[in-house]
């Protein structure tokens, strides 16, 4: 199909860095993009054609986006589903569509439609009382809030032993005592990795990794790729994330983390309906980055190579690691990206590095 880009806008919903990024993989292909962001300096705003500052549930300024833009997509996960929705009731195209939207905004439904696929996770349960912790049986176990969280954020790791004395926990008990909680049991891991995985309307896909991840203080720290993963773990991944792509009929990227277990077990931690930060190695490394790929999905266009012309490892900056920025800036092989963000906070992601080598 040929479309005449010079005439296509693209929309994206939220304005933070990948919005940013996503924009700046669509002017390559000639196609504008209009940030539609609640945040009054959001990073997406200094690299689009065009910026509407409003919030999520402003139907008269969603009515206005949806006037400029051919197709809408969102940046993250946490994307009111109600302003999907209402997007797609007036006529506007948005993918991917609210369904994947919908499960991956809630653990207990993320970790359902896994399961429901046969798709393995650690174990888990509803969490609606203390005595829950009891009947699961779960010696180790981390409680999170079901929304909302990531980074680490809204969620608590404790034992079957500490359970009636850590008063870390009660105190996590008493200020989610409105929030729905999910148990899962804490998995003995040797590494944490992604695919990210991206398919247009003609059933087309395209894989990145799996990526080695390495984090600090749960927040993702470095990528590496490639790494040692064996071929029955990549295959296993890859086959994973076709799976739940083919399954929802995906337009766009989606990304997919799991764990690898002591006993070998590959178990499916969460999904992202968007590009990653796990992914941020593809702009310097490949062709065509996950963001260009994800352009290019939502947008009609044929999918890009996603093979690696280099290998990399990606490190975020996180809060006052920008601040090294300098020496960065000097060392060979080594791809700056600043956010635009004025102000460094503790757990801030304000850029990344991608140092590249030649292809292993």
């Amino acid at each position: 199909m040929t479309i005449a880009l010079e005439s296509m806008t693209l929309g994206i919903l939220g304005g933070g860095q990948l919005g940013r990024m996503s924009a700046m993989a669509a002017a390559r292909l000639g196609i504008k993009t209009i940030i539609f962001s609640p945040e009054e300096r959001s990073p997406a705003f200094h690299v689009a054609h065009e910026s509407i500052l409003a919030d999520y549930d402003d139907k008269e300024a969603l009515k206005r986006f949806k006037e400029k833009v051919d197709v809408i997509s969102y940046e993250f996960e946490n994307i009111p589903v109600e302003t999907v929705l209402y997007l797609e009731e007036i006529g506007a195209k948005v993918f991917p569509d609210e369904r994947l939207l919908y499960v991956s905004q809630d653990r207990i439904k993320e970790k359902q439609f896994l399961n429901d696929l046969g798709i393995e996770t650690a174990r888990w349960k509803k969490m609606e009382s203390t005595e829950d912790l009891l009947q699961a049986g779960f010696q180790d176990f981390i409680i999170k809030t079901t929304r909302f969280g990531y980074d680490g954020k809204g969620q608590i790791s404790s034992s079957l032993d500490e359970c009636n004395t850590c008063e870390k926990l009660k105190s996590f008990f008493e200020t989610h005592k409105n929030n729905d909680l999910i148990l899962e049991e804490k998995v003995a891991f040797t590494d944490e990795m992604s695919v990210i995985i991206a398919r247009n309307k003609q059933g087309e896909s395209a894989i990145y990794g799996p990526m080695l991840n390495i984090h600090k203080n749960h927040i993702l720290y470095k990528t590496i790729y490639p790494n040692s993963f064996s071929k029955d773990v990549i295959e296993k991944a890859h086959e994973i994330a076709q799976k739940i792509a083919d399954e929802i009929k995906l337009i766009g990227v989606l990304t997919v983390e799991f764990f690898i277990c002591e006993d070998g077990r590959i178990l499916a931690n969460e999904l992202a309906p968007r590009t990653h930060n796990s992914g941020h190695w593809t702009i310097d490394a490949c062709a065509v980055s996950q963001f260009e790929q994800h352009v290019r999905a939502v947008c009609g266009l044929p999918l890009g190579s996603s093979e690696a012309h280099s290998d990399a490892e990606m490190l975020n900056l996180i809060g006052n690691d920008v601040k090294d920025i300098n020496n960065y800036m000097k060392q060979d092989n080594a791809c700056v990206h600043l956010y635009g963000k004025k102000e460094a906070r503790e757990g801030r992601k304000m850029g990344h590095v991608t140092f590249l080598q030649e292809k292993s």
